[in-house]
């Protein structure tokens, strides 16, 4: 699904928020990689960036793939901003389930996104949730373009981050 609200991302190009809904077997997943890579060949991120963006989600939906409640289907919302790319992943989970945020995987997913955060939360709080408070695992990232890091970005729309010194 896209979704051109008329917002401008960067350069004067239309925001968009393209949502992919996946099974969670290895056949599946490659589909969500090639998505991200597009996106960010489309959004001019330069070649290494385009593969650490591809494996940083392929880590995140292996991730969540190890966690997911049942056959659940995964869901990747991905949206253009100015600073970059963010993508919200999630699947449905067991009540109090937590993403595991230790070992390699995590390591290698928090060095090739410039932000990444993993939390249990609902269907409630997740983009292209259902708005339930069914249980799910979420990891958000973002991939920034260069010299667009949010603190390069203050009084400019959606930079209500802090930045410590």
């Amino acid at each position: 699904m896209a979704d051109t609200r008329g917002a401008l991302a960067q350069d004067g190009r239309r925001a968009e928020r393209l949502e992919l809904r996946v099974p969670t077997t290895p056949t599946q997943l490659p589909a969500v990689r090639a998505m991200a890579g597009d996106l960010a060949i489309r959004m001019d991120y330069d070649l290494d960036s385009v593969e650490d963006l591809r494996l940083a989600v392929d880590e995140a939906c292996a991730t969540l793939s190890a966690i997911a409640l049942g056959d659940a289907p995964l869901t990747v919302v991905f949206e253009t901003t100015r600073a970059g790319l963010h993508i919200d992943a999630w699947v449905p989970t067991a009540p109090g389930t937590e993403v595991p945020r230790d070992g390699f995987g995590w390591a290698v997913l928090a060095t090739l996104a410039d932000n990444v955060d993993g939390r249990p939360a609902t269907q409630r709080d997740v983009p292209a949730g259902d708005g339930t408070d069914s249980a799910v695992a979420v990891i958000s990232m973002d991939k920034y373009l260069p010299g667009q890091r949010p603190e390069q970005l203050v009084g400019s729309a959606g930079s209500d981050l802090s930045v410590a010194p």
